[in-house]
């Protein structure tokens, strides 16, 4: 084996350059600023938005404005887009591109079914020249790097990662984020690696090896059997944002770092519930916290219970005292 620290190195993505190759992938109703915040202070290489409609941030929806609130600390962030007509979708980039975005990513690998019903997301790269013709239009648009997220295919008989990857590369993207799942698998079964690596050797521009990544040691092994640029971890990081930390650990040293103490993971709870409530207020703070407070606290004696009182708490108050009191109930 190489020696550690091989892979540990800043990813150019364009005109940006992201300062090591762990990444956070975008998940909806995750990846928002105070997450985002988070994953960056324990060194995430690169943060991405939730994935925003076009057309809802064209049309000045509220919420999706809000989500694009970008803060100094995130640099450098990709603002990810969901949409099929390429006349919306350059739009929609010109206006992330003037509220900061480093990066503007296309959404081409959405399994959800009111999306697929949309013709966007995985249903638009069943067809490689149209998502090509789309994503040419959003290089035409703005001076920032495009990228775009793929899967492996539609289903197992219809794979096209491959080609869907050639036709992208020549229509100007900056980076290709491949999962390793098709759309039919959603996020269940195992991620084929090795569709990954096919894409690498495919094209020029880097690419991004999205699926299965928990830890360092899985980190290493996708980018020693891919040869992709950098990995994107999703749901390991879900109540974990030391996740990022102990991946750079790894990939810089070969070690891997302790997980954090029940202490830790209370406090970031505190913090996380504290970053949202400011950000979104106390009502919706409070309801969006709940899935996060669950996951901070997900194998720890006594979670199963307390989450009961976490999903019923009514007030941010209410949740940190709970949170407290627990972790008190641990020390004892």
């Amino acid at each position: 084996m190489d020696r550690p620290g091989r892979h540990n190195r800043p990813v150019p993505i364009g005109t940006a350059t992201a300062p090591n190759p762990v990444f956070a992938a975008p998940m909806a109703g995750v990846t928002d600023l105070p997450f985002r915040v988070l994953a960056r202070e324990q060194g995430c290489g690169l943060v991405y938005t939730e994935m925003l409609s076009d057309k809802a941030l064209i049309y000045s929806h509220r919420r999706t404005e809000r989500m694009l609130t970008i803060a100094p600390e995130e640099h450098p962030i990709a603002v990810q887009l969901l949409g099929s007509e390429p006349g919306a979708m350059a739009e929609a980039a010109r206006l992330v591109a003037e509220a900061g975005a480093d990066i503007v990513d296309i959404n081409l690998g959405c399994p959800a079914p009111k999306v697929v019903r949309n013709g966007e997301g995985s249903a638009l790269a069943r067809d490689p020249e149209k998502a090509a013709a789309l994503v040419s239009a959003v290089v035409r648009a703005v001076d920032r790097p495009v990228t775009a997220k793929i899967r492996k295919g539609w289903s197992p008989e219809e794979v096209n990662a491959v080609e869907l990857a050639r036709r992208l590369e020549g229509a100007g993207v900056a980076a290709i984020a491949v999962h390793g799942r098709v759309r039919t698998q959603f996020y269940s079964g195992q991620a084929d690696w090795g569709v990954i690596g096919e894409v690498k050797a495919a094209v020029r521009t880097p690419v991004i090896g999205n699926g299965d990544v928990v830890g360092g040691p899985s980190a290493e092994a996708m980018m020693d059997l891919t040869g992709c640029d950098a990995v994107m971890i999703g749901r390991a990081a879900l109540g974990n944002p030391w996740v990022f930390a102990q991946v750079r650990e790894f990939l810089a040293t070969g070690r891997e770092a302790p997980g954090p103490s029940p202490e830790e993971r209370v406090a970031m709870a505190v913090r996380h519930l504290q970053a949202i409530v400011a950000h979104k207020g106390p009502v919706i703070g409070l309801l969006e916290m709940r899935k996060h407070a669950a996951w901070y606290i997900h194998g720890l004696r006594g979670a199963a219970r307390v989450r009961s009182r976490l999903m019923e708490a009514t007030s941010p108050e209410a949740m940190e005292d709970i949170l407290r009191s627990f972790l008190v109930g641990l020390e004892g």
